[in-house]
């Protein structure tokens, strides 16, 4: 090869790979750019995961794309059941059972999904279920409880409850331990939750823990600021959403006040079990979980209060990919797990929101660019086939 060819060889490559570092540092621009949002700097892979869902880059809406999520020993096998209700119809109900013989204690989830159609059932919450599962090597029972806008409140808490009546009924056949049972949802179901613990305080049952995930506590319009600031949709939950899944559930604007609606509203919180009530820094339902947990502590209950920093409505269903997520679902498993064993420690004090910083890892920062870098090539696709 003579010196001018050789030459040109060498320009066209430094010119290539020019090119592409110059394309790679603007890619990495418009990657940091995410974390702006419109309330305020997130961390960077809850600002990429916040884009990805807001641009509908997920197809899945908010299930994690297939080659991000790391796969799960089968320690457990799933089952799907029919449960009669108490009027007569049938509803499905989700179980994940340890594979080695029991009795197991049992955990009774109660997905979100706003109380309608569309936004939440047993299947969009199917990663939580199996992860509880194994890290609690506890029972998961998870009813499809019936939505509006078929169905208007008390149906989805009635749903709820004989569920709970159900596992009692069927220990032995269920390999179950009822005397470690815990009740746990989020946001329409961590509403569910405390909702189901009144009836249950009601009805006698026996309840060994709470676990309350971002959860609505109350219909009534009450100003708290978290609602105000992250309300806009961006951070997956906005104020027409819950003011259409009110309308849907409870369409007599006097339920609003029920206290079976509106569990921060009860005169007596007196006697709920052991409670773990874990908020999102940002989400507008954050301000009411923390006043319920306030009350729950107020009325002598042993309780702790979390607050998950950087992190937004529905933030656990991201496990998978996000640190602060999977934290955060260890942080629950673990107290399950210490609630089963009668070693959980409630310390004598002020009530107190304990808000954790845990920051994202250098893995969650290289994570975060290859996710963008994934993102990017998806809007580039889209362009070019529209």
């Amino acid at each position: 090869m003579n010196s001018s060819k050789k030459q040109r060889v060498l320009f066209f490559i430094g010119s290539l790979s020019l090119v592409l570092i110059v394309s790679l540092l603007i890619a990495m621009v418009v990657i940091q750019s995410w974390r702006y949002t419109e309330a305020g700097k997130v961390p960077l892979k809850t600002g990429v995961i916040l884009h990805a869902v807001n641009e509908q880059l997920l197809p899945e809406g908010l299930s994690t794309p297939s080659f991000f999520v790391r796969p799960v020993a089968p320690t457990i096998e799933r089952q799907d059941r029919l449960m009669e209700t108490s009027d007569g119809e049938e509803i499905a109900v989700r179980m994940y059972t340890p594979i080695q013989s029991g009795p197991h204690p049992v955990i009774v989830y109660y997905h979100g999904g706003a109380f309608m159609e569309g936004y939440g059932n047993i299947q969009t919450h199917d990663n939580i279920l199996r992860a509880l599962a194994n890290r609690t090597n506890a029972i998961i029972v998870a009813p499809n409880y019936r939505v509006a806008p078929s169905y208007h409140f008390p149906t989805a808490l009635n749903d709820s409850f004989e569920t709970l009546e159900w596992v009692m009924d069927h220990a032995s056949e269920i390999d179950a331990n009822i005397d470690q049972v815990a009740v746990v949802g989020d946001s329409a179901g961590g509403n569910l939750a405390a909702s189901v613990i009144l009836k249950a305080k009601e009805s006698n049952l026996s309840v060994d823990s709470g676990v309350f995930l971002y959860p609505l506590t109350t219909f009534e319009d009450l100003p708290f600021a978290s609602r105000d600031l992250y309300s806009s949709g961006y951070y997956f939950l906005s104020r027409s959403v819950m003011e259409k899944a009110r309308a849907a559930y409870t369409p007599n604007e006097e339920d609003w006040l029920n206290p079976l609606v509106s569990p921060l509203l009860v005169d007596d919180l007196r006697g709920f079990p052991d409670s773990l009530v874990a908020t999102a820094e940002f989400d507008p339902l954050r301000d009411e979980g923390e006043a319920f947990a306030e009350r729950l502590h107020d009325a002598g209950n042993n309780v702790e209060a979390v607050r998950f920093n950087g992190t937004m409505h529905g933030f656990i269903s991201f496990y998978e990919v996000m640190g602060r997520a999977d934290y955060a679902l260890r942080y629950v498993s673990d107290f399950l797990n210490a609630s089963f064993n009668d070693s959980r420690a409630f310390l004598s004090q002020p009530f107190q929101v304990v808000e954790v910083e845990e920051g994202d890892t250098l893995q969650d920062e290289i994570e975060a660019y290859g996710m963008g870098m994934y993102l990017l090539w998806q809007k580039l696709t889209r362009m070019v086939t529209t």
